[in-house]
């Protein structure tokens, strides 16, 4: 199963469309899939003057989107892409660009949406701006957003997916599709499980350590299950497949006791409440998006 068999990147002339691009080459390098690469620019006023004036205007402003693309193309070129890759570029009129990027999926048969992060966000993580958040509520395939300064990494190629798993229905289709993603991209998988302390945390005596135990033990036996499914459902032999699970007081403080690879790709599902079929992230993933050092991608309800 390939990670994207067609991206659809939103670009910006600046350090995060940079930066989806870079992420962009990165599938492409592990998949070999097509990418379309989109300039989404607001619509137009209309009468606010002549008829022709308008024309001139609409065209103008395609005019300085497509200036955009010039200089998508001239970053494409400077990240090396394979000779063989397949590129188009686009310009879309939307007034959100996430809502312009989603609705161009079914015109370009994408499968994949790639995004930077929001310029005003910390570096080497992941910042949710208007982009992302239409995106991320309501885009009808996978998100994959680079974290801030992903171009100047120079990680080309993914050597690692970790799963962010809980035992539920769309926790178990997030490890079957990263699974055969890894296995596809021949690198490792690992699953990740988050335990929360909260208040507990720091007055581990008596029935709060105990109650923190169980908790924990709880998410290792789940993890364990997932693993021997993840190798079942996949080419993965158990030595490929790590589960881990990592305790804080809180999300960020969990994910800063664990390891990261130059090259990781973080896989979230989306929340069980939300519409089948769409990216809808919950509490605990937008969580870890925020948090994470790495590129993440979150699936539609219900992929498989």
């Amino acid at each position: 199963m390939r990670i994207g068999s067609h991206l659809l990147v939103g670009f910006q002339p600046d350090a995060r469309g940079r930066d989806a691009l870079a992420l962009a080459s990165a599938v492409i390098r592990a998949t070999g899939g097509a990418v379309t690469v989109a300039a989404v620019r607001p619509p137009a006023l209309q009468g606010a003057g002549s008829a022709t004036a308008d024309a001139e205007w609409e065209a103008y402003l395609d005019g300085q989107a497509r200036a955009v693309l010039d200089g998508a193309a001239e970053i494409f070129h400077e990240v090396g892409l394979p000779e063989t890759a397949k590129i188009d570029y686009v310009v879309t009129t939307n007034r959100g660009s996430g809502r312009g990027l989603a609705r161009l999926v079914g015109k370009t048969r994408a499968d994949l949406i790639v995004i930077g992060s929001a310029p005003d966000g910390p570096r080497s993580a992941i910042s949710v701006g208007s982009t992302a958040d239409q995106l991320l509520h309501g885009s009808p395939v996978s998100v994959i957003a680079a974290p801030r300064d992903y171009a100047q990494r120079g990680a080309d190629t993914f050597d690692r997916i970790t799963v962010a798993y809980l035992r539920r229905p769309g926790g178990t289709a997030a490890v079957e599709f990263a699974a055969r993603a890894a296995a596809a991209c021949g690198v490792p998988l690992r699953l990740l499980t988050v335990a929360i302390g909260g208040a507990l945390w720091g007055k581990a005596t008596g029935l709060a350590a105990e109650h923190l135990r169980r908790m924990v033990d709880s998410y290792e036996a789940d993890l364990a299950m997932a693993a021997r499914e993840a190798t079942k459902r996949s080419p993965l032999t158990d030595h490929e497949v790590r589960t881990e699970v990592a305790e804080g007081m809180d999300v960020a403080a969990a994910l800063g006791t664990t390891d990261w690879t130059p090259g990781e790709l973080v896989v979230c599902s989306s929340s069980d409440a939300g519409p089948l079929h769409r990216v809808f992230v919950g509490d605990m993933s937008l969580k870890i998006l925020r948090t994470v050092p790495c590129a993440a991608l979150v699936l539609p309800r219900a992929t498989r």
